[in-house]
């Protein structure tokens, strides 16, 4: 339980929470966590007027919003509008099936590192990941945000829009919200994984002593009845996580002469990893294409899963970037994988069509009085009063990266909005007033 929960909910806790409502907080972004930043995707993706959105945002950093309850299915709270009259606004979420639940129980068990994470309220990226391969969404996607308010707008309107981005920083403080929402929660869940992991110990002894009291098959006798056997059974479905090669013995020297085995640890645990990728997407119902990563894409890629310092200096020398470039280039990729290592390595003018949407969602993004000062250059965006920059991808979305040492570096996850991503940029929550600075050509 948070300290921001009201003490009132009593033990009901589990099935209804409510949370006091938020002080104003005017100049700085909704979500720093990326599962923050995930929920209000969702919101910016699906709404239809931005403008509902923008009035929304100005709401709730208002402190608009009132005590905010979540349940199952559903978040409730009173928010006050322009003209201060009050209207309940509620946002509703699907919640994951029974059979949905089983299956994200059977897996979550699997992965030690997930119920760690959870109990000390972060929501690991892998959890979702792993999720999202045997069918179940944790975060909310295109359209699942739908809207329903005293006021009568049939979309989302300024008073769901304000409820939703002060979810947004509920959800920084407590992933177990999202849970709840989805239908269970913290203390139901949390059991439910205890159980689980107790049956999976104990039939895992059990199958270990079978296993070894059982008979052999006589290998003539098996063969001779092959045609006589049931059909071989269904494919097995993908694994939770790609595969751990078998660790190298690096006592003994190499029998071919010139081979690293430490290299080879870090090439051989990057193929399975890739090969993992590969496949989930080949069983995809609709597949996508997979693009082949450049040498220096694949350099990061190898570097963020590799500690031997050696490894280290070859995949830094041999893709051209040097220890630092390597070093930008890892966390890049760990935000964001290839479309990161993009937005870092590649500067594009934004022309046309593109131009205008950016121009539309900076304008939108902040109050006139709030809008902080900007230039431009090609697709970057630069804080004038702060060592901050907005980097724009070629999917629309926002990336933010700060200055270290001399050198931009990326500094959170990408955001639909801008100023969720600057935030992201400025982690003391630095408030910036002014105009935009006419764009450079």
């Amino acid at each position: 339980m948070t300290g921001r929960e009201d003490e009132t909910a009593g033990q009901s806790a589990d099935v209804e929470r409510t949370f006091a409502a938020f002080p104003p907080a005017r100049g700085r972004g909704f979500a720093v966590s990326w599962w923050g930043q995930a929920w209000l995707t969702a919101l910016e993706e699906s709404a239809l007027d931005l403008q509902q959105l923008k009035a929304g945002r100005r709401l709730a950093r208002g402190g608009a919003v009132g005590a905010v309850s979540v349940r199952p299915g559903r978040i409730t709270a009173m928010v006050r509008g322009r003209d201060r009259t009050a209207h309940r606004a509620d946002v509703l979420v699907p919640p994951l099936a029974e059979a949905q639940w089983e299956r994200f129980l059977d897996m979550a068990v699997e992965r030690a590192g997930h119920v760690a994470a959870l109990l000390d309220r972060e929501m690991p990226p892998h959890l979702v990941e792993d999720a999202s391969v045997t069918g179940i969404d944790l975060l909310p996607g295109l359209g699942e945000l739908e809207p329903g308010c005293a006021c009568g707008a049939w979309d989302h309107c300024e008073h769901t829009a304000a409820l939703c981005y002060q979810v947004a920083r509920l959800l920084d403080e407590d992933p177990f919200v999202l849970f709840l929402m989805r239908g269970r929660g913290e203390q139901a869940l949390l059991a439910d994984l205890q159980v689980r992991g107790d049956t999976e110990s104990a039939a895992g002894t059990q199958n270990f002593a079978a296993s070894r009291a059982r008979p052999g098959v006589d290998a003539t006798e098996a063969y001779a009845t092959g045609d006589i056997l049931p059909p071989l059974p269904a494919l097995p479905e993908l694994p939770t996580e790609p595969g751990v090669p078998p660790s190298l013995d690096t006592e003994a020297a190499p029998g071919v002469a010139g081979v690293d085995p430490a290299a080879l640890e870090v090439l051989a645990a990057g193929t399975a990893v890739e090969a993992h990728r590969m496949l989930a997407e080949a069983l995809r119902t609709t597949p996508g294409t997979v693009s082949e990563l450049t040498v220096a894409q694949d350099a990061a890629r190898l570097a963020a899963g590799a500690s031997d310092a050696g490894v280290i200096e070859r995949l830094a020398e041999g893709s051209g970037r040097g220890r630092e470039g390597l070093e930008t280039a890892v966390r890049a990729w760990r935000l964001g994988g290839e479309a990161a290592l993009s937005v870092l390595d590649e500067e594009w003018q934004v022309e046309g069509e593109a131009l205008a949407r950016a121009r539309a969602a900076l304008e939108s993004a902040w109050d006139e009085d709030e809008r902080p000062p900007l230039r431009r250059d090609g697709n970057r965006w630069t804080l004038e009063e702060a060592p901050a920059q907005l980097r724009l991808g070629r999917d629309g979305r926002w990336w933010p990266y700060r200055e270290e040492a001399g050198r931009w570096v990326p500094a959170g996850a990408p955001a639909r909005d801008p100023a969720t991503a600057l935030a992201a940029a400025q982690p003391d929550g630095h408030r910036t007033d002014g105009t935009l600075v006419p764009e450079g050509p």
